[in-house]
């Protein structure tokens, strides 16, 4: 197979090698909901492993008496095994199918968030965290791959607007449950309560989720192979151009989580409770936009949507900046604030949904490039506020500069007609 062979997958065979694929228009309401529940349960593993424990890390640093640097390796592991494990889970999931490595993967984190729970120091904390990351990603990447299986076009661009439900409050709550759960249990609590969800969605998965991926459609496993998938994948321009858009428009998110806690409640004086309402606020509005997009593309084609919440962002992130380096009051930085962070709900699942198009039979592996590039374009934007003086406007300054980079690269490199293009054109006018 030659590269641009690669790159390619004989689009126009696609739609009768894949198993199951639900065309706009045809999915059945129960099914979709049960495999959102499900699917958004997967791809939360990321977040609410990151964020549920963060609340107890002081306790946990005088428990197991150790330091605050040190305790942070627990996180940074996490974040590095997050990224390494989607690479090795994408492509095993597209030559032995989605469900028997999917199984393994939730079974691998729950046993080792319950090692987490029960670990004596940092050292095992760190050996357990660098584990559970491996089964956290195998999660994601088969999320994102099932979806691609199932689902084509519009309906695919509408089901994952459909997963923003899960995965933007995921994020959200993820800080408040794990606070709660200090007032009842200790810090070992919150990885029990870890293991009780990779518990729960393990037997789910088994009966619920059947294998979407037909045996003539898997690849194989040989190193070289995969090589050359990746390889393939990476000397796609269109593919590269969408995955850079989602992960600068995660870069402007990232950046305000990173930045935002300081500055609303250092710079504006905001109470914790205040900034917990403020940052509450903003996940629902990424999570309402990803449903009113997921209405509107009974409308209009999700090309036109992306470069519609792109706009939106960049208009919102100028207004940051502005309302910044003026020194306006609160109400008018939260506004735009409000409008750059609800955009990513209207550009990940759009943007997602045509780079996954042109690759149904190495969608694992895209899958896994696209967490990945989300992983290091979007989380290594996080110190960026900090190094910029960690101000308003250091956090404005990257959130806009984020959200028009990930226009230019939508605009520059995505442009040439492509399979994607042409799915995208055929739904929209069903």
């Amino acid at each position: 197979m030659t590269a641009s062979t690669a790159a390619g997958e004989t689009r126009t065979a696609a739609s009768t090698t894949e198993p199951v694929t639900e065309r706009a228009g045809t999915s059945r309401p129960h099914r979709t909901a049960r495999y959102a529940l499900l699917l958004g349960g997967l791809t939360a593993f990321g977040p609410l492993s990151i964020d549920m424990y963060l609340p107890a890390l002081p306790v946990m640093a005088q428990e197991l008496r150790s330091t605050d640097t040190q305790l942070q390796l627990t996180l940074a592991v996490f974040l590095v095994g997050l990224g390494i494990g989607q690479l090795v889970a994408g492509p095993l999931s597209d030559a032995f199918g989605r469900r028997r490595p999917l199984l393994v993967g939730v079974a691998v984190f729950a046993a080792a968030s319950m090692l987490a729970a029960f670990s004596p120091s940092v050292p095992a904390l760190i050996a357990a965290r660098a584990v559970q990351a491996l089964g956290a990603a195998t999660g994601m990447v088969i999320a994102r791959a099932a979806v691609r299986d199932l689902y084509s076009g519009v309906a695919m661009a509408r089901f994952f607007s459909t997963l923003m439900l899960v995965t933007g409050a995921a994020p959200v709550l993820a800080p408040v449950i794990g606070g709660q759960l200090l007032r009842l249990t200790s810090w070992r609590g919150i990885f029990i309560a870890l293991t009780g969800f990779g518990v729960l969605l393990l037997v789910v998965a088994a009966f619920a989720l059947p294998e979407t991926l037909s045996p003539q459609n898997r690849r194989s496993a040989r190193p070289g192979r995969i090589a050359r998938t990746y390889a393939a994948l990476l000397r796609d321009r269109v593919f590269i151009g969408f995955a850079l858009t989602i992960g600068l428009a995660f870069a402007a998110m990232f950046a305000y989580i990173s930045g935002s806690s300081f500055v609303l409640q250092h710079d504006y004086g905001l109470s914790p409770s205040e900034y917990g309402f403020v940052f509450g606020a903003n996940g629902l509005g990424l999570v309402l936009v990803g449903q009113i997009n997921g209405r509107l593309l009974g409308r209009f084609a999700p090309r036109t949507l992306l470069r519609t919440g792109l706009v939106i962002a960049v208009i919102g992130g100028l207004g940051i900046v502005a309302a910044a380096a003026w020194q306006a009051p609160l109400a008018l930085l939260l506004a735009p604030l409000f409008v750059t962070v609800s955009s990513v709900g209207m550009v990940s699942p759009n943007a997602t949904t045509l780079a996954l198009a042109d690759h149904p039979r190495s969608a694992g592996s895209a899958s896994a490039l696209l967490g990945l590039v989300q992983f290091l374009v979007g989380g290594g934007t996080s110190p960026l506020v900090g190094l910029l003086g960690g101000s308003a406007l250091a956090m404005a300054v990257a959130m806009a500069a984020a959200a028009i980079a990930a226009l230019a690269a939508f605009a520059s490199l995505t442009r040439v007609t492509s399979s994607s293009d042409r799915i995208d054109r055929i739904d929209h006018l069903r």
